[in-house]
């Protein structure tokens, strides 16, 4: 690619190169789209809208679509004759990845599912499973309803989890028994419905399941998992982490690039500044970014601008340059995009609220160094992090 192609390449194919993938295994129904909705909370009707085919037998779903941060891969063939995995595997070779089989629990035919995944850690032995065991509902007894509060975080289970439940959850899970691999599968009970469906509460086990896509999940899938919306966070600055993120790891894409960063950061940048105005419901004017740099202070703005452009010419040094340079621009342009962010959504939010914006210098400072903090676990997770 490129200077001028990097420089103006659209966003969305700057993130894409560092969002790591989920790979969604599970058969007609499983509730596939029920998990995307509850992790993402966007509505059925923006998932069925923004799937994108990918390869012959899968699609692909990117959140956000603007600067994804995660995306999951669908597999469309599964249960047809002659499905071959390979394809689908080779999608998601080179990158931080988890596999997520989704079971309804009284669905006992699973071989298909278990097929794939077992050709695939053959391939990939490191290849976290996450396994979710979904609709539990279905095994309750005739107007049963959840246990509160959920009661699947630690085994043994009470004894007032019915008795069919068990039976159904332990045999989808000696299924696993054997599996090849370095680790052996997560196993999550969770029942994701719709309100007015009668089962409260709607994302049942939600929680439970972040926290074990998290701890089973490589360094740049969990740094994107938890800057998920929250299903009960009705602060607006919850729901916006995930958009950040997605231009962070956009800017720091595009600084990979020798010199097409000094044109494509302040672009990528500017569209954040943006699209966070709109989801805040607030407008850019010239009033408002005085506002906004007067808040931040000529200092942040004056050692941001110069380091940037120290940044730059360091990647045209030979050698060091297109290595130890690069990658060093890269973090610091994720870093100070994802700050700007940050510093940005609080700005807007308490302008909109007529309230006083003197602390955006310090919501900056602390989000930069949390930003580095979120490049070097990314960066930790490895070969796929980040790379094709």
């Amino acid at each position: 690619m490129s200077t001028s192609e990097a420089a103006h390449a659209p966003i969305a194919e700057r993130a894409r190169q560092s969002a790591p993938v989920v790979w969604l295994l599970g058969k007609v129904q499983s509730g596939k789209t029920s998990i995307i909705r509850e992790l993402t909370q966007a509505r059925d009707a923006e998932i069925g809208s923004g799937f994108e085919a990918c390869t012959k037998t899968a699609r692909v779903f990117d959140f956000p679509g603007e600067a994804p941060i995660l995306r999951f891969l669908d597999t469309r063939g599964l249960g047809e004759v002659a499905y071959d995995p390979a394809e689908d595997i080779a999608f998601c070779e080179g990158r931080a990845h988890l596999l997520l089989a989704v079971m309804k629990v009284r669905d006992s035919e699973q071989q298909q599912v278990l097929d794939v995944i077992r050709a695939a850690r053959l391939r990939h032995p490191d290849w976290p499973v996450v396994v979710a065991q979904t609709t539990l509902h279905e095994a309750y007894p005739p107007g049963g309803r959840h246990i509160v509060p959920y009661p699947f975080a630690a085994e043994p289970w009470p004894a007032d989890v019915p008795n069919d439940l068990v039976r159904a959850l332990a045999y989808q899970r000696r299924a696993f028994e054997g599996l090849p691999g370095r680790q052996p599968p997560i196993c999550v009970p969770i029942d994701f419905t719709q309100p007015g469906d009668g089962f409260e509460p709607a994302g049942y086990g939600r929680e439970a399941f972040i926290d074990a896509l998290i701890s089973a999940a490589p360094a740049a899938v969990a740094v994107a998992l938890a800057e998920l919306p929250g299903a009960n966070d009705d602060t607006l600055s919850g729901k916006l982490g995930a958009h950040i993120l997605g231009f962070a790891l956009a800017a720091g894409a595009s600084d990979a690039v020798p010199v097409a960063g000094a044109v494509a950061v302040p672009v990528v940048q500017a569209a954040m500044l943006q699209q966070l105005a709109k989801l805040c419901g607030a407008t850019w004017d010239k009033r408002a970014y005085t506002e906004f740099a007067a808040a931040l202070g000529v200092g942040v703005l004056v050692r941001t601008a110069s380091s940037f452009g120290v940044r730059q010419l360091v990647k045209l040094i030979p050698v060091y340059g297109q290595t130890a340079g690069a990658a060093a621009a890269a973090a610091a342009s994720f870093a100070a995009t994802y700050a700007m962010g940050k510093a940005a959504t609080y700005f807007l939010i308490r302008r909109q609220q007529g309230r006083r914006t003197a602390e955006v210098a310090s919501v900056y400072r602390e989000a930069l160094q949390q930003a580095f903090g979120l490049a070097k676990a990314r960066g930790a997770g490895g070969k796929g992090a980040g790379q094709r």
